[in-house]
């Protein structure tokens, strides 16, 4: 396929699954618009790049689906000269987008098999994603890219005083995607949409209360 095939691709991805699912800030439209989703995915997985559904990346690990991230994009509201946390960041993709919008990231992945792709305003470093990236905190937006059974205070106690986080979780079996803010010493999320997000390992559900 040639690039012209995958700029027509990424202007319907634009135009059929995000403009029509409340994705409308010009800026975001704007850097979404512009990064080669398929740089992001191995080779044999280009052609399905801009599909509304996961793409694999290999192992037992995906791209989100299109909508999925750029609804917690645009909900988590990102401007320019934010410093972000991608956790999950995978091969790049979502930092990428962030850092288009004039974001100051850091990539955080653990699977030495996901290979970044290099992007202008975005560092990549390893480590485990539970415990995100204290060495670059606060953040003034921490983005888990996929779902996870519960935020680790781990990583909410990152965020700057009335920081944002944007995350998929799941609840009773159904993914949905959230956003949280931080106040003082508290921190809690409000899912907005029922929607499909990929799975991130290693995130434990809280312990149930007992007697």
């Amino acid at each position: 396929m040639t690039d012209q095939d995958f700029s027509q691709m990424r202007r319907a991805m634009v135009d059929s699954q995000l403009r029509t699912n409340n994705v409308n800030d010009p800026r975001l439209i704007a850097a979404l618009s512009d990064v080669p989703r398929e740089r992001f995915v191995p080779a044999e997985a280009r052609v399905v790049a801009y599909i509304d559904r996961p793409v694999p990346l290999g192992g037992r690990r995906w791209l989100n689906a299109p909508l999925a991230t750029a609804r917690l994009l645009a909900e988590a509201r990102p401007v320019s000269g934010d410093r972000v946390l991608v956790v999950g960041s995978a091969t790049g993709y979502a930092a990428a987008v962030l850092a288009k919008l004039g974001a100051a990231v850091t990539a955080l992945e653990e699977d030495p098999a996901l290979v970044p792709v290099e992007m202008p305003g975005v560092t990549y470093v390893s480590g485990p994603l539970v415990e995100g990236w204290s060495a670059g905190a606060p953040y003034d937006l921490i983005l888990i890219d996929g779902a996870v059974a519960s935020v680790p205070k781990a990583i909410s106690g990152q965020l700057v005083d009335g920081g944002r986080l944007a995350t998929g979780v799941i609840e009773r079996g159904v993914s949905r995607l959230a956003i949280g803010r931080r106040a003082g010493s508290g921190f809690g999320l409000v899912t907005v949409l029922d929607a499909e997000a990929v799975t991130l390992p290693g995130f434990a559900p809280p312990p149930e209360f007992q007697f």
